[in-house]
């Protein structure tokens, strides 16, 4: 009976940590500019795919916090959609082959992940939308270290909450 309420309990971090970076995502930087180079949703993405193991569970987590964030935000609908699946897949892909609990690792990957993300946006920008836009590589590279640094503490904070539903050590 106790297991029944725990797992029901289990997706409730899964909706709410979402929702709070969207929300933080579309409206503290209208507020405070400095923090626009943030990307709370992408990071949280990465973090649910990676413990989570799964591409499929990758592109559906994904999918739906890129369209929630499209559906928020004056962007295009389903530009972070298409971005943020694709991020999804590869970085459930990517945890099936690496240490994932390593907060290296997890930088490394918050970095890579985070210029994939830009990169991918500026080419379906231009090949969906026909949008010129600047692709800046190393203000790019500066704001992948920039939410690389965030992400570190960010996922140990999620970690301690049992954000992703299950312990690390039962994922492994």
């Amino acid at each position: 009976m106790k297991e029944a309420s725990t797992s029901k309990l289990a997706w409730l971090p899964v909706v709410i940590v979402p929702l709070g970076a969207i929300v933080f995502q579309v409206y503290v930087p209208r507020f405070i500019e400095y923090l626009s180079y943030l990307e709370l949703p992408l990071l949280v993405t990465v973090y649910f795919a990676l413990l989570r193991r799964s591409p499929v569970a990758g592109v559906l987590f994904g999918a739906g916090v890129g369209l929630a964030q499209d559906s928020l935000s004056h962007h295009p609908l389903g530009m972070f959609g298409i971005v943020k699946t694709l991020v999804g897949y590869f970085a459930a892909s990517v945890s099936q082959r690496f240490d994932v609990r390593n907060s290296a690792v997890r930088g490394i990957l918050a970095f890579f992940f985070y210029f994939f993300h830009e990169f991918f946006y500026w080419v379906l920008a231009r090949a969906l939308l026909g949008q010129i836009f600047e692709f800046e590589p190393v203000q790019v590279v500066v704001k992948s270290a920039l939410n690389a640094a965030v992400a570190i503490p960010l996922y140990h904070i999620l970690d301690k909450l049992g954000a992703a539903g299950f312990s690390l050590q039962k994922a492994v």
